[in-house]
């Protein structure tokens, strides 16, 4: 008798078990379908991205060697595909080589716009620090002192990989808005800081000597000798998509 007793109970736990297996089937179901579509679409959008960058790497390469023939309508027009396309990496490449092809032809404040979209799409700090400070120096005898201070300001921090270039810059940007002795002790630190270039140091003497013999006519043509900046690097940075991000970029200022 306890024999039908134990079998009659195994089978309802048995229904009880089948039927909570029918009420969590559709659960089941739902979570491995969406499982399985969140992996695809990772999938999809990393292979979509690697040929972005596939196919903006061939046409970046296309616009160096336009450039390099000295087709300056072909380069800018492939530079252009490039900046359109979603690698953000070359992206960044194409629209600060655009600016330095602006700046070139006297065009500064389409050059401006084009580094500053160049700082927004670099995925680097390395090269959109070095955007945002060719925008201001191709600025500094122009623009008013405040938004050169708003513009330099933060490249300063510590952090920043063109702190000591960014100082020189709002320097001279401080001696062009007549805070001459604010400008001379910021030239004074750069003179001996350590880290600064030998060319900095030079820029940094030449100044204060400017400023105790009061040669005030001659400081416009000192801001704008330091504010030329070579060109963006002609060659793309070694591993600029690698894990380590891209080196410091040839050319950068001294």
């Amino acid at each position: 008798m306890v024999d039908v007793f134990e079998e009659v109970e195994e089978q309802i736990r048995g229904e009880r078990y089948r039927a909570l297996a029918m009420k969590a089937l559709p659960w089941v179901l739902g979570v491995a379908a969406a499982v399985l579509v969140v992996t695809l679409g990772y999938w999809g959008w990393t292979s979509w991205n690697r040929g972005q960058a596939d196919k903006a790497s061939e046409t970046y390469m296309a616009a160096l060697e336009a450039l390099s023939q000295n087709d300056q309508a072909g380069a800018y027009a492939r530079f252009d595909e490039v900046a359109k396309t979603g690698a953000k990496g070359y992206r960044g490449l194409a629209l600060m080589q655009q600016g330095g092809m602006r700046m070139d032809a006297g065009k500064t404040e389409e050059a401006v716009k084009l580094w500053d979209e160049a700082a927004k799409a670099s995925p680097d700090p390395m090269l959109g620090d070095l955007a945002r400070l060719k925008s201001a120096l191709a600025l500094l005898d122009t623009a008013p002192y405040k938004d050169l201070e708003a513009r330099l300001t933060p490249l300063m921090d510590d952090k920043r990989p063109y702190r000591l270039q960014a100082r020189e810059a709002l320097a001279f940007a401080k001696l062009m808005a007549g805070k001459v002795k604010e400008a001379r002790g910021d030239f004074v630190v750069l003179s001996q800081i350590l880290g600064a270039s030998e060319g900095q140091r030079q820029r940094a003497g030449a100044a204060i000597t400017l400023i105790d013999s009061g040669s005030a006519a001659a400081i416009p043509a000192a801001v704008k000798a330091a504010s030329v900046l070579p060109p963006p690097p002609p060659q793309l940075p070694e591993g600029l998509f690698g894990p380590g991000g891209p080196p410091a970029p040839q050319g950068t200022p001294q």
